[in-house]
């Protein structure tokens, strides 16, 4: 079994202000970097089920300008000074940062803190939003091969939780929402006491912590956001649904299991299986169905735990005359396996291996670090799991793979999804 890294322990500290607003400073002096980044807990999850896209439309909307800020001067100011940044939502959070050399930590804190407190949010704005967004979507799912699996199986897995629609959300919801929608939204979640703020990088900590007080003190706490929960009846008996895709030719089948809050242990033990079945060229699934059989062009996964559930997908593609029900009976054979038998002691050594390269790799930037450490304070609750995660991976059995397997992948608590070329129009 591997011993933990402890050389690799991410040294932090941790504040919060007045106004609510968590913040966390990590200093890293091996590049002359600094990062400045915010995560606000608002994701697609938080949004009315008759009003969907909301919190990424603000991922986009707050590039927009500020009162300080002219529109179209953001993406300018930043490369202008020799940096990069970006933004990306989740279901769960959405997470703005920039990247500067370490001589702009300034301007960076001043940036987020106009983001945060003097945001522009009027009707030029939003409808160039609103076509940026309408092409994405066309761009990633309506003319991509594909592109609908995730949705698809998301609306089929979830009833009542809003894990149900896609983070990109509704067009039609975006088209008939008003100015004062996204202004009500603004105010209700993109707060200092619903977000925290990362440094890290090549800076200097005191003055760090003067320049956070001197851009982010002013601002107001908001009415604290109250979290409403949503809980899934347990599936008992299989999930069946078909979609047709006018961009394939060969179908896919895809058999989906709803798993566990990433927080959990067991969440831990499926990212586990998951790279055991079907990480990669390597992957029990790709050796059996692709590599041995030649039933399969590929076989893979969609495998990713989130705040509150997650989603262990596997899906495969046919090959030839194959029917895809017969790609599922092999996919079913390999868990049934893991149902039954211990997996040998080497390939659980292999898969520590992958799992400790993977924590390495996580770690080899700053900015893969600032993001850890917003993830674990905001979702996780626990900012040193940054350091000690990777202990709960190390201490996993191979009796916990076997006892897990059993628990969740089991036929009667899955959707099998038919994702099929659509049908000529008569």
């Amino acid at each position: 079994m591997l011993t933990n890294l402890h050389a690799q322990k991410v040294e932090f500290e941790e504040y919060t202000l007045e106004n609510g607003l968590h913040v966390i400073l990590h200093q890293d002096t091996s590049a002359p970097l600094v990062i400045t980044s915010v995560m606000y807990h608002v994701g697609s999850k938080d949004e009315n089920p008759e009003k969907t896209g909301f919190a990424h439309f603000f991922e986009h909307l707050l590039f927009e300008g500020t009162q300080n800020i002219k529109r179209g001067e953001w993406m300018k100011i930043v490369t202008g000074n020799g940096g990069n940044n970006n933004a990306n939502t989740s279901d769960d959070r959405t997470y703005y940062y920039e990247v500067f050399p370490s001589n702009n930590l300034e301007l960076g804190l001043w940036m987020e803190s106009e983001r945060m407190l003097h945001p522009i949010i009027n009707q030029t704005g939003v409808d160039t939003q609103k076509e940026v967004i309408k092409e994405e979507k066309r761009s990633r799912m309506d003319n991509q091969p594909y592109g609908h699996i995730i949705s698809e199986v998301k609306k089929n897995l979830f009833v009542k939780h809003p894990y149900r629609w896609e983070t990109i959300g509704s067009m039609e919801h975006l088209n008939s929402a008003k100015l004062e929608d996204f202004q009500m939204f603004n105010k209700k979640y993109y707060v200092p006491n619903n977000a925290v703020l990362v440094v890290a990088g090549n800076f200097e900590m005191k003055q760090a912590l003067q320049w956070i007080h001197k851009y982010f003190d002013p601002i107001k706490r908001g009415a604290p956001v109250v979290k409403q929960t949503f809980e899934e009846t347990p599936i008992t008996a299989p999930i069946k649904a078909s979609y047709e895709d006018a961009n394939i030719q060969v179908p896919a089948i895809v058999a989906a299991y709803r798993t566990p809050s990433m927080k959990t242990r067991d969440a831990r033990v499926l990212e586990m299986i998951s790279t055991l079945l079907s990480d990669g060229k390597s992957s029990r699934l790709y050796q059996r169905i692709v590599d041995e059989k030649k039933m399969a062009l590929n076989v893979g996964s969609l495998s990713y735990s989130q705040e509150d559930y997650g989603i262990y997908a596997l899906y495969g593609l046919p090959l030839g005359t194959t029917n895809p029900k017969a790609i599922l009976a092999e996919m079913d054979a390999e868990i049934t396996k893991l149902q039954l038998e211990l997996i040998s002691e080497r390939d659980m050594e292999k898969l520590q291996n992958k799992i400790m390269n993977e924590y390495v790799n996580k770690y080899a930037t700053v900015e893969g670090t600032a993001e850890s450490l917003t993830t674990y304070y905001l979702l996780f609750g626990d900012v040193n799991l940054v350091n000690t995660d990777i202990e709960s991976y190390q201490s996993i059995t191979r009796e916990e793979i076997r006892e897990v397997a059993r628990k969740y992948l089991n036929p009667n608590q899955r959707l099998i999804l038919d994702y099929l070329p659509q049908k000529a129009q008569n």
